[in-house]
């Protein structure tokens, strides 16, 4: 439950790099106060917009950091403030956390347990299923115990070794969210890495098609269910090519997969924000779950240029000030 703050309060965001540097660029553009705990030397930690940086050095050990930034009380002027967590890590702080923090700090409607079911690539998959949304097929892998019982009648090379829990995944290989196998051997060896360092993980299917095929679909989900807004963008390219991160982004309104995203989020009973993607599989037609990310991503940027500044939006609904009034955003608007 998001708890009253005080007029004009200043905003603590947690993690992110890009994302976190577009939130304070548009926050202190209002006038907001900005905090910033990210790690040091990544791109938002050189802004001098933010009011201070509480910048950490370890990711292994950014839980234990934030717990003595914002549960010790030795940091009075971040009280009253809301956080606007801007990485896994920090949706997995703020879910652990929420009655502690909710005592000095403002957050989302968030419902912690349903945060923390959808930072497991696998619960997410299994939810989405179970509401009739296509998924990749997939195999879920907790032990060496289940490799043999992978069935490659149904999952066709090349496959995703994807990780269950990707924070978790990327401090243990060194940023690398997934690994991409071309045969059994391969397989194998990423299979054998990630449980040598007791990560579970789940092997998918690539879906075959360029990258256009993806969409991604927003929003914010109040304590009644109704959302404040709704988003959509696609993806031009990503590098390297059907496998890395995206870079080239475009604002577009899918209908499709808006009404697939709004369906998933009612359906896992996430309240707060979320953000959904999904690729159109060219053998189908079928837009499939891909991922989901209950927190601001990567691409915020492009959400405040097109006319959507959802950080804004969100403030203004937990403040209880009028929300900015929705109209239709810019489209063919490019982030590269």
């Amino acid at each position: 439950m998001a708890k009253k703050a005080s007029t004009n309060p200043s905003v603590v965001v947690l993690g992110g790099s890009s994302n976190a540097l577009a939130i304070t660029r548009s926050m202190t553009a209002k006038g907001v106060d900005v905090y910033l705990s990210v790690l040091a030397k990544n791109c938002a930690s050189y802004t001098r917009l933010a009011k201070k940086i509480y910048a950490f050095r370890d990711k292994k050990r950014v839980q234990e950091f934030w717990g003595d930034l914002l549960l010790s009380g030795k940091n009075s002027e971040l009280r009253g403030s809301i956080i606007f967590p801007c990485s896994d890590d920090a949706v997995e702080f703020v879910a652990k956390n929420s009655g502690e923090l909710e005592k000095n700090y403002t957050l989302d409607e968030s419902i912690p347990d349903v945060h923390l079911t959808m930072l497991d690539k696998r619960k997410t998959m299994e939810k989405a299923r179970a509401l009739g949304i296509p998924v990749p097929q997939f195999a879920v892998i907790d032990s060496a115990a289940d490799i043999p019982g992978i069935d490659f009648d149904t999952l066709k090379f090349p496959l995703i070794v994807k990780p269950q829990h990707s924070h978790l995944f990327q401090k243990a290989f060194n940023g690398a969210k997934l690994f991409f196998a071309k045969n059994s051997d391969e397989l194998n060896h990423h299979l054998n890495a990630a449980l040598e360092k007791n990560l579970k993980v789940i092997v998918s299917e690539m879906i075959p098609g360029p990258d256009t095929q993806l969409g991604s679909y927003y929003t914010y989900l109040d304590k009644n269910d109704q959302p404040l807004f709704h988003y959509t963008k696609a993806v031009v390219r990503r590098f390297p090519k059907n496998n890395g991160q995206g870079c080239y982004h475009i604002t577009r309104w899918n209908p499709e997969v808006a009404e697939l995203g709004l369906r998933f989020f009612r359906g896992v009973g996430l309240k707060g924000l979320g953000n959904v993607e999904f690729k159109k599989d060219v053998r189908d037609g079928l837009w499939k779950l891909i991922e989901c990310n209950p927190r601001f991503t990567a691409a915020h940027e492009l959400l405040v240029k097109c006319g959507m500044s959802i950080d804004w939006m969100i403030y203004n609904h937990l403040v209880g000030q009028p929300v900015p009034p929705v109209g239709k955003f810019k489209e063919n608007m490019t982030l590269w």
